[in-house]
């Protein structure tokens, strides 16, 4: 979404109040949708990031918004209100351990000949995918891979499809992989990195709702599924969780956040260490 659909203000849309019914009705939707659980700590962020849209349509109330996302031509609008409701934070190799893991432990063992697949299954605006194929670049060499990755989030995944972002991230990135795998801009791209083609032509983006079936995938060797689950209920998880790993090859590596745990979640997989887990 470009950013022409926000220039529209109506002064009264700044001081439109969301009232605790309305906030409840967001809450409850974005529930039904995504399974991600909403605190009254959300209800500003939920304020300041629909203000816009209420301002671009010239309503007055949260109440009136929610009735036109809801309504059965309001499905294009109900996407991007999910989008604006589950835009999450990410970066370049975050959560380095899992990076090391993987090459040192998970890479290093692979059957050479068959083809090693990783789904980022939660992949934001893509540095987390990025950053799995510069790995698999670099380690397996000609070897066949692939990375699928997926978010249910539109916006994100358009960013990620691009690979261009602001030189700030640049110091997230391994100095070889700078100079092997990332494009300086200059001229009007000055400020920014480009994935190089080479890595974003290996990476399928899919727009995928962790709250359903998965799709037709295949199976995987590793399955991130990192800082999600801190927005769902335990019911969620366990749901989230199960549906996932039926896409994940016995003996094949699931990979959570380092404050995430599937205690009480799932018993079908075996800890290796902290946020890390093995199918048996």
């Amino acid at each position: 979404m470009t950013g022409s659909a926000f220039h529209d203000t109506n002064p009264l849309a700044s001081a439109v109040v969301l009232q605790e019914r309305e906030f409840a009705q967001f809450c409850d939707l974005i529930y039904r949708i995504a399974g991600i659980t909403l605190s009254a700590a959300k209800k500003p962020l939920v304020t300041s990031r629909l203000a816009k849209r209420l301002a671009h349509y010239g309503l007055s109330s949260y109440g009136e918004y929610y009735k036109m996302i809801t309504a059965t031509d309001g499905k294009a609008e109900l996407q991007m209100t999910v989008d604006l409701l589950t835009t999450n934070e990410t970066h370049f190799f975050r959560e380095p351990k899992h990076f090391d893991f993987l090459r040192q432990h998970i890479l290093s063992a692979r059957k050479p000949g068959k083809i090693f697949r990783i789904w980022s299954a939660a992949c934001s605006s893509g540095e987390e995918p990025y950053s799995i194929a510069m790995l698999l670049d670099d380690v397996l060499g000609v070897a066949p891979w692939e990375v699928v990755a997926s978010d249910l989030n539109t916006k994100v995944l358009e960013m990620a499809r691009q690979g261009h972002y602001s030189m700030e991230r640049m110091s997230e990135i391994p100095r070889p992989y700078l100079s092997k795998y990332c494009l300086k801009g200059v001229g009007s791209q000055e400020g920014t990195l480009l994935i190089s083609r080479k890595l974003r032509e290996r990476i399928q983006f899919k727009q995928h709702n962790l709250n359903e079936a998965p799709p037709s995938l295949g199976e995987f060797d590793v399955i991130f599924l990192r800082n999600v689950m801190i927005y769902f209920d335990q019911n969620t998880k366990r749901q989230v969780v199960s549906r996932l790993l039926t896409l994940l090859r016995p003996g094949g590596y699931f990979l959570i956040g380092h404050s995430e745990t599937l205690n009480g979640v799932n018993e079908e997989v075996r800890l290796v260490q902290p946020s890390v887990y093995i199918k048996p």
